[in-house]
C-alpha cells in the first residue's frame, strides 16, 4: 500500500496509550502532564479542520487513579484497579475537555465493555450513539469501562478496543500512539508490514508494565484485525507533535501495517474478532475440506464431537480432529442438541430432536475461516 492514500481517510480512528498520556515518570503519576493532551489535541483538531472525522480511544484512566488514590506500584488485584480506574477517569476526561475546549471542540465520552460490543442490539446502539455524536461535531473520547469489566483490565487493551472501534466507527485509518517509533528490527524501525504474522518473532510476549499495558504485541495483533476489516494501521510516536500531520500527509513515519486484500464485512468481523466463542465443534477430515475448499456451510454429518457450554446462536471455534482451529461461526444449536447430532444427515434432524432449528449446525454466512 502506498503512504499517499492514507490522504484520502476521513474517518480516523486514533488510539494514545497510557504512557503518553501519563508520562514515563512516577512522580508524573495522578497529574499528566498538561503538554500532552495539548499536543494531541491540537493535531487531533487540525485534523478536523481538513473535513475528517476523528475518534479518539485514549488509555490513562487507571494509571491516572493510582496517583490520585496513592498506589505506588500499580495494583494486582481487580479490586483496586476498578477503583483506580473510577479515580482516574475523570481526571483524564478533565484532561480532554480543558484541551479541546480551549480551541472550541466538544468532547464526548464513551465507556465501553466487550459486553458492549458482544450482544448484537448493543453493539448497533453503540454504532448508532457515535454516529450521532460525529454528525453533531463533537468528538468521541472512548475508553474501556474498566470499572466493571473484570476480564478488561485482565486480558483487553485498548489497543483491541481500538481495532474493534474501526468497525463500530466504519473507520478509513487506525492509528496507533505510544512512546516508541514504531516496529523494529535490530535497531531499525520497520516501515511497511504486508503480513503481520511474518514480523511476529520481533516482538516478544503481550507486556504489562508498571504504567500501562499492551506493548508492540498488542498492537500488531490490534493492527491484524484491523487490516482484515481492510483499515490500515500505523504505529507511531506520540512524542512526535506533528506524527498525525506527517502520517495523513504520506510521509514515512511509523509502521504502516498494509490492509488486508481479503476484506472482511462488517457482521464477519465482528464474529472473528469481538465475539468469544464459548465450545468447540470437532470437524472430521471431509467437513474440513468442505468449508475449506469449497466455501460450505457445516452440516451434521461432519460433526465428531462438542466441547464447552454455549447456547444457540452463541459463537463456536470449529477444530479439525487433530485440534486446528479452521474458523469460528454462529451455532445453530446449544451444546446438547449438537451433539445429539453429531454424524446426522440433515434429514434426521427432526427424529433426533424433535423440531427442527436449520439444516446446517453453522452456516456458511455465519462463518469466518481462520
Amino acid at each position: 500500500m502506498s503512504r499517499s492514500a492514507l490522504a484520502s481517510a476521513r474517518r480516523v480512528v486514533v488510539k494514545i496509550g497510557s504512557r503518553s498520556v501519563v508520562g514515563a515518570s512516577l512522580h508524573e503519576l495522578g497529574r499528566a502532564e498538561e503538554g500532552r493532551f495539548d499536543s494531541m489535541a491540537a493535531q487531533l483538531c487540525r485534523l478536523r479542520d481538513t473535513g475528517r472525522a476523528v475518534v479518539l480511544v485514549s488509555s490513562g484512566a487507571v494509571a491516572l487513579g493510582r496517583g490520585r488514590l496513592g498506589f505506588s506500584a500499580r495494583p494486582r488485584s481487580i479490586a483496586q484497579l476498578q477503583a483506580c480506574a473510577a479515580g482516574g477517569q475523570s481526571l483524564l476526561m478533565r484532561g480532554w475537555e480543558s484541551a479541546f475546549g480551549d480551541r472550541g471542540v466538544l468532547v464526548a465520552q464513551m465507556l465501553l465493555s466487550h459486553a458492549d460490543l458482544e450482544a448484537r442490539d448493543r453493539y448497533l446502539n453503540a454504532r448508532g450513539a457515535l454516529d450521532a455524536l460525529l454528525e453533531l461535531g463533537a468528538l468521541p473520547i472512548i475508553n474501556e469501562n474498566d470499572t466493571v469489566a473484570v476480564d478488561e483490565i485482565r486480558f483487553g487493551d485498548n489497543d483491541q478496543l481500538a481495532a474493534m472501534v474501526c468497525t463500530l466507527a466504519d473507520a478509513d485509518l487506525l492509528v496507533l500512539l505510544s512512546d516508541v517509533e514504531g516496529l523494529l528490527d535490530g535497531g531499525q524501525r520497520v516501515s511497511l508490514v504486508d503480513d503481520v504474522d511474518a514480523v511476529r518473532a520481533l516482538v516478544g510476549e503481550r507486556a504489562l508494565d508498571d504504567v500501562g499495558s499492551g506493548g508492540m504485541a498488542s498492537k500488531l495483533e490490534a493492527a491484524r484485525r484491523a487490516s482484515r476489516r481492510g483499515v490500515p494501521v500505523v504505529i507511531a510516536d506520540a512524542r512526535d507533535g506533528r506524527v498525525l500531520d506527517r502520517v495523513l500527509a504520506g510521509e514515512d513515519v511509523g509502521t504502516l501495517v498494509s490492509p488486508s486484500a481479503a476484506r472482511l464485512p462488517a457482521r464477519k468481523h465482528w464474529i472473528a474478532y469481538t465475539l468469544r466463542p464459548r465450545g468447540d465443534l470437532i470437524l472430521d477430515d471431509g467437513a474440513v475440506r468442505a468449508i475449506r475448499e469449497g466455501g460450505r456451510s457445516l452440516l451434521p454429518a461432519g460433526l465428531v464431537g462438542v466441547r464447552g457450554s454455549f447456547a444457540p446462536g452463541d459463537a463456536v471455534t470449529l477444530r479439525s480432529v487433530h485440534g486446528e482451529e479452521i474458523g469460528r461461526g454462529l451455532c445453530r444449536y446449544g451444546t446438547s442438541d449438537a451433539a445429539t447430532l453429531a454424524g446426522a444427515r440433515s434429514e434426521d434432524i427432526q427424529n433426533r430432536l424433535g423440531f427442527h432449528g436449520g439444516d446446517e449446525l453453522v452456516h456458511r454466512d455465519d462463518l469466518v475461516l481462520s
